[in-house]
């Protein structure tokens, strides 16, 4: 597990930390930005058999959110194949820096107007030895409108890039709760808004 920038500073710091951190990712916020809205563009110059998405076909929230979090590694890879990669392992994150992998990236997407979820695993520690994906390092937020009878074509509300730790994820207070969420200081001090 790396460790974190954050260690033992002030939450006053964090939002320079956060800054620091993105200005030496080797992407720009502007890479990440254009690649995420070409991504969902491309979603919606896409069809399954003779059926458009967006005209005949409009996806749940879980299948645009599983389309961009595909989309995005695989431009990534196409446009800078010696530096970028998909996940190849269980270990990997979603995309893979392949010059050094502290700057590889986990994506999460949601359809909620401002904060992600991850699964409850991401609030606890292995236990059973076995090696896993580092939940901490730098993270791609995407936030995205659902279809509905009103809307047929969604935007992307949101765009942040920054870092978490492993700690940073809480999970659900009810043992049944399968999710982890993110409390508001993480959203405003340990993430940049690109859009």
């Amino acid at each position: 597990m790396l460790q974190s920038p954050y260690y033992n500073q002030d939450v006053s710091i964090w939002k320079t930390i956060t800054e620091d951190l993105v200005a030496s990712h080797p992407l720009s916020t502007q890479d990440l930005k254009k690649c995420v809205l070409e991504a969902w563009d491309e979603i919606f110059q896409s069809s399954i058999g003779n059926y458009k998405i967006g005209l005949d076909i409009q996806p749940k929230p879980q299948i645009m959110g599983f389309l961009l979090h595909e989309l995005i590694p695989l431009k990534l890879a196409q446009q800078y194949p010696s530096q970028w990669r998909i996940d190849k392992e269980k270990k990997d994150k979603d995309i893979v820096y392949m010059l050094d992998e502290k700057f590889s990236i986990e994506i999460k997407t949601s359809s909620n107007s401002s904060k992600v979820f991850a699964n409850r695993s991401y609030a606890q520690t292995s236990t059973t030895g076995k090696r896993t994906k580092d939940k901490s390092g730098y993270y791609l937020l995407v936030n995205y409108q659902k279809f509905s009878n009103s809307l047929t074509t969604p935007q992307i509300l949101k765009i942040r890039f920054g870092w978490l730790d492993e700690q940073d994820w809480k999970g659900q207070e009810s043992q049944t709760g399968q999710q982890a969420n993110l409390s508001p200081d993480i959203y405003e001090h340990k993430f940049i808004s690109i859009l």
